[in-house]
């Protein structure tokens, strides 16, 4: 089965709250007959758009690709935050790599989460960015590792954007029964994801490149130019960029190894009102230490955005506002009656350490995907990384590419079974809070 195609119409945005108040873009037409290229890029998410248009800016010409429509995937679906340094954490960044690689990884984090708010204000994208993360525990220990990393930030990086939250500061951010503490990050921020991506790709089209909908490529013919192949038609391009991410499929195997698709639930509430100052009374993104997080934030038009449960199948629930109402239940159990308006599925990337995978996988074809949740800013970094890799600088691709990156054990047959015990457990350790 295809990931394309096995829970979504083609060339239609799934029923989301983000498709519903997006800002509309016209379709592009599916990729006919034969083109050149300097660089194809194929899969028109934050990675592919931000390439695209970077490239472009540089005088290249570039024909972008995607199988559906432009921010389709988890760019168009995410809970759109924008967070800090990388997924992983500092301090097991530095155990994982040593200090001084931690420290160029954190510089690109921020590098990351800067470009973003950029490319927003130099191309007036309107997506509702606003400032302020909070990270939750819900237990003692869980609260003094958040503020210990605080203070680890602010000694180690000098990132001076966190304010600490005991129990009563937290209530005052985040009100929930479920949460005893934490910290609240000013320097992240949180926007509507599909805007963002609509912004971008209305950029890419004024700095010239060609983007072509509905047209899933099918095989890459790997050579000097290289060939891209859809059903309708052909690309050849002296270099290539895959920028797929969960929807790769079998367009390369050596990526598909180490980065895995699952699948992550948002539901939309009715618009909260007055009860929203029993939720979030600052407006404010909330992230939980759970290993199967909830991450949470209100809508511009009031309602609470919340995200929580996973799936490793390729199918969605067939009630998804039932799967994502069981978490936020737990966290907000005075919304246990709310009505939910919307309620939907995505495809992510994750690896094998939650961290980024960018790699050459030949001299001239390059790819950035397995994201694990932190895709805002580093999907969109990766892009521009890639676009100067192209161009022969390298070095904050190669940072990346080094990073330790272990395949899936099983291959493709079994990785998604024993990750589907593997989450188990760690899902039953967040229930007994071990």
């Amino acid at each position: 089965m295809n990931l394309l195609y096995a829970n979504d119409i083609l060339g239609e945005y799934p029923p989301s709250w983000y498709a519903a108040t997006a800002t509309p873009l016209a379709p592009f037409a599916p990729l006919k007959g034969a083109h050149k290229a300097d660089v194809c890029v194929i899969g028109a998410g934050y990675t592919g758009l931000s390439a695209a248009l970077h490239l472009a800016q540089a005088g290249r010409e570039v024909v972008l690709l995607d199988a559906q429509r432009v921010g389709f995937g988890a760019s168009g679906r995410n809970g759109g935050q924008l967070g800090s340094g990388q997924r992983m954490e500092q301090d097991a960044l530095e155990a994982l790599v040593g200090a001084p690689e931690a420290a160029k990884l954190w510089e690109l984090g921020e590098d990351a989460k800067n470009l973003v708010k950029s490319l927003i204000a130099d191309h007036r994208i309107d997506c509702n960015l606003k400032p302020g993360v909070a990270w939750t525990g819900s237990s003692d220990k869980e609260v003094r590792h958040l503020h210990e990393y605080a203070d680890l930030l602010a000694g180690t990086y000098g990132y001076d954007q966190i304010e600490t939250l005991d129990h009563a500061g937290l209530q005052s951010v985040c009100p929930s029964p479920d949460y005893r503490g934490g910290i609240l990050d000013m320097g992240a921020a949180h926007l509507h994801p599909l805007n963002f991506a609509l912004g971008l790709a209305r950029a890419a089209v004024a700095a010239g490149v060609r983007i072509f909908e509905r047209s899933a490529v099918h095989r890459v013919d790997e050579g000097t130019p290289a060939t891209v192949r859809t059903d309708g038609g052909h690309v050849v391009a002296d270099h290539v960029i895959l920028a797929c991410n969960g929807y790769l499929g079998g367009l390369n195997r050596r990526v598909a190894a180490r980065v895995m698709p699952i699948n992550n639930f948002i539901a939309a509430t009715e618009p909260l009102g007055e009860r929203i100052k029993d939720v979030l009374p600052r407006d404010v993104a909330v992230a939980d230490s759970r290993f199967v997080v909830n991450y949470f934030r209100l809508s511009h038009d009031g309602r609470l955005l919340f995200g929580g449960g996973e799936s490793y199948g390729y199918r969605f629930p067939a009630d998804i506002a039932a799967k994502v109402r069981k978490p936020m239940s737990v966290v907000f159990p005075q919304l246990r009656d709310v009505k939910i308006d919307y309620a939907w599925g995505g495809t992510l990337g994750i690896t094998m350490k939650r961290l980024p995978y960018l790699a050459r996988t030949s001299r001239n074809v390059l790819s950035a995907s397995g994201y694990s949740g932190h895709g805002v800013g580093t999907a969109t970094h990766a892009g521009q990384l890639m676009a100067r890799a192209v161009q022969g600088d390298g070095e904050g691709f190669d940072t990346l590419s080094a990073l330790p990156s272990s395949p899936f054990p099983g291959g493709s047959a079994l990785r998604s079974p024993l990750l589907v015990l593997a989450m188990s457990w760690y899902s039953l350790r967040d229930r007994l809070g071990v």
